[in-house]
């Protein structure tokens, strides 16, 4: 099992106090330091590192989101906050979740489970090649060279930094992301509906309000300001 170390910041102390007992509750969560304010986990980080940050966003004297840009080297931060209006600015600064306070347990779970996926495919991830023949791209997966139809994958998927290629027998990833395969002609075939999500044209089975259905039943969310995207369907 690989432990993650992680920091939290909150300037609420009985929050910052359900989020410390929430991790250790998780045994591949090490908690290395819980702060009240931006100034005592700034002291933490100039003489140690964290896997991951759990953040409050309104906090006094600097925010949460201006920490996080301070703190870029931490490679997850999870933003937990009473202030929903934050979300769209949190993903601008490399966040992994964001959860709206109050937390719960199984909300917190989900996270983590987040970042365990993260992690792994941080670890694992590799860029791809391209071949000559266009339909084939080959992923490097420990010492061997997998090579994957395009055609087959169904759709893909962003995770930070990387991204999820899903074929209907499993999935790969790649050190890319979403936004920069889809700008390569290699995945001009795919159509992107969600800010994580892009589907293949030809596998799309059904069309609803919300979310399409792909030919092998899974089913994929329409984000609101993509729906334009899909207008070639109509």
């Amino acid at each position: 099992m690989n432990h993650y170390t992680c920091i939290i910041v909150d300037d609420e102390e009985i929050d910052r106090l359900m989020v410390v007992s929430f991790v250790k509750r998780f045994p591949n969560l090490e908690l290395s330091g819980s702060f009240s304010t931006a100034n005592e986990a700034f002291a933490f980080l100039e003489e140690n590192t964290a896997d991951v940050l759990f953040l409050d966003i309104d906090m006094p004297n600097e925010s949460g989101l201006e920490f996080r840009k301070k703190a870029q080297q931490i490679p997850v931060c999870i933003f937990i906050t009473a202030h929903p209006e934050h979300a769209v600015e949190s993903f601008q600064l490399e966040t992994l979740d964001f959860i709206v306070k109050p937390l719960k347990f199984e909300r917190f779970d989900k996270a983590v489970k987040r970042i365990e996926e993260f992690m792994e495919v941080r670890e694992k991830a590799s860029l791809y090649e391209a071949s000559l023949g266009g339909d084939v791209i080959y992923i490097k997966e420990g010492h061997e060279q997998i090579k994957i139809k395009l055609h087959e994958i169904l759709y893909l998927e962003a995770l930070k930094d990387y991204t999820l290629l899903v074929t209907e027998k499993k999935r790969h990833c790649v050190l890319s992301n979403l936004g920069s395969l889809l700008n390569t002609e290699h995945f001009n075939s795919f159509i992107r509906v969600h800010r994580s999500f892009a589907v293949q044209k030809q596998r799309i089975n059904k069309v609803s309000a919300n979310e399409i259905e792909m030919d092998n039943a899974v089913s994929v969310p329409i984000g609101r300001s993509f729906k334009d995207n899909l207008s070639f369907l109509i």
